[in-house]
């Protein structure tokens, strides 16, 4: 068929592959797969998750309609309306991807089946959760070790531990290694008191030196491992899983604050300059012509105005740079059983790159999506002053992100916050000011609204994106 298109990142799996057609998404089980998949749906495993929430469902489609080479069936897959990748997540929000990934695991073995791999990018957040999303991921179980130990290592618990004992950063590792950061690697970065955890010491430093022993041998140390574990029924699997869940469980993220974790208990702002901050943002959502699909809240530090866009947009994509203020986000987003605000850990300064073979596999975050929305509060001193980016640059890719409107919050060289920025360094910036953002506007952006924040000396701007640059 001529007219479908092949997701870039579905070339790896022998099972099958993702496809669009028309902008809709579908998923071909091929038919080296048939026997498995069918197997894995008459068990009732798939209802079983559907039911308990840890995976989409889908619908079959007609054959005559998606004929392909190889084709066993075409399902059409719920679609997650904005993908993450796990080098983007807080602490919690990859700990509870794990968690997932074993209770999955766990539930898969009633129904005797195993996860064949446990890829952290098979984990999506849909509806203020985490979602399995790769239906091809079951196999039978036989007899021996999970299969996807070592991936499941590599995926979540490096990075979890990394996060915890040595720095959240570094859990932007996963980026650099887009099949899961080495346990060798691993195990030289974690601080010494890890040897003498069980967990850390059985799941990563011994599991590190025996895959290095093998490899250095010439032999397959993940092979070696399944080998020596050849005699492991379902009982002692099951009972593995389950200790690996309950140290995942355990794992605490670091309590570490950030100049931006707290940054609403100490903004220069007065209640009577929030409230009316909240007002303004308020009457522009409430103008739109159409409800809002999509919207994308940039520096949104713990999502206090994401929430308050949630009102207004079906999906609410709460960015921030401060992993800390990320993780805050999520957990009220968890708490609350919030379905429309989901949080994200993105430097928009130095967002995540196009990855994997060719650079195609994951997708940059300007190459994603675009948004209907964007709400910028805050947001444009840090990039002009502290990272020197040009005003037009900033207003650029912002007419690059969006299809419609752009909220955004000027921050003049009088507000307490950009002096803070200025009083070490010199002001080389003689363009940052109101006249020349409005002329940064011009052929990409017309003012819908232009109005002062009460108490302050910030402009709220109400934009409508101009079709073309000019």
């Amino acid at each position: 068929m001529d007219d479908i298109e092949v997701h870039r990142a579905s070339f790896r799996d022998n099972s099958g592959f993702i496809f669009s057609k028309q902008g809709s998404l579908y998923r071909q089980v091929n038919s080296s797969y048939k026997e498995e998949f069918d197997a894995y749906v008459e068990s009732g495993l798939h209802q079983a998750l559907v039911k308990k929430g840890y995976i989409v469902d889908h619908e079959e489609m007609s054959l005559d309609e998606h004929c392909r080479d190889n084709v066993h069936k075409v399902i059409k897959p719920v679609l997650i309306p904005y993908l993450t990748y796990p080098y983007e997540w807080s602490f919690s929000q990859l700990q509870d991807a794990a968690k997932l990934t074993l209770d999955i695991q766990l539930l898969a073995l009633d129904f005797g089946f195993t996860l064949k791999d446990a890829s952290a990018f098979n984990i999506q957040f849909y509806e203020g959760r985490p979602v399995l999303i790769d239906t091809l991921s079951f196999a039978p179980y036989r007899q021996g070790p999970w299969v996807a130990y070592r991936q499941f290592c590599q995926h979540f618990l490096a990075p979890l531990l990394l996060k915890k004992y040595c720095d959240h950063r570094l859990g932007r590792m996963a980026e650099l290694y887009i099949d899961g950061i080495p346990l060798d690697l691993t195990s030289r970065l974690l601080p010494v008191r890890t040897w003498f955890s069980f967990n850390a010491l059985s799941h990563i430093h011994l599991h590190a030196k025996m895959q290095s022993r093998y490899s250095a041998s010439g032999g397959n140390g993940s092979q070696q491992v399944e080998k020596m574990s050849s005699k492991m029924d379902i009982s002692k699997l099951g009972a593995l899983i389950e200790s690996l869940k309950a140290y995942v469980e355990g794992l605490r993220c670091p309590s570490t604050n950030t100049e931006w974790s707290d940054y609403y208990e100490n903004t220069n702002y007065t209640q009577a300059s929030m409230l009316g901050k909240q007002e303004l943002i308020e009457g522009y959502l409430k103008s739109f012509a159409k409800p809002v699909s999509l919207l994308a809240d940039l520096g949104a530090n713990n999502g206090h105005f994401s929430r308050l866009a949630s009102k207004y947009s079906r999906r609410v994509v709460s960015f921030d740079f401060d992993e800390l203020a990320v993780e805050q986000n999520y957990l009220k987003v968890r708490a609350e059983g919030d379905k429309n605000v989901l949080p994200v850990v993105l430097d928009l300064f130095n967002p995540s790159p196009s990855i994997g073979w060719g650079n195609e596999e994951r997708s940059s975050f300007v190459d994603r999506e675009k948004f209907e929305v964007i709400i910028a509060l805050a947001l444009i001193h840090h990039l002009a002053i502290s990272n020197n980016v040009p005003l037009k640059k900033i207003i650029h890719l912002l007419h690059n992100l969006v299809t419609d409107y752009l909220i955004i919050e000027f921050v003049p060289k009088s507000d307490s916050q950009v002096e803070h920025l200025l009083a070490t360094r010199e002001d080389i910036f003689p363009d940052y000011h109101e006249e020349g953002f409005e002329q940064a506007l011009q052929g990409c952006f017309t003012i819908m609204s232009k109005d002062i924040v009460p108490q302050s000396v910030r402009t709220l701007y109400c934009l409508k994106r101009d079709s073309t640059l000019s």
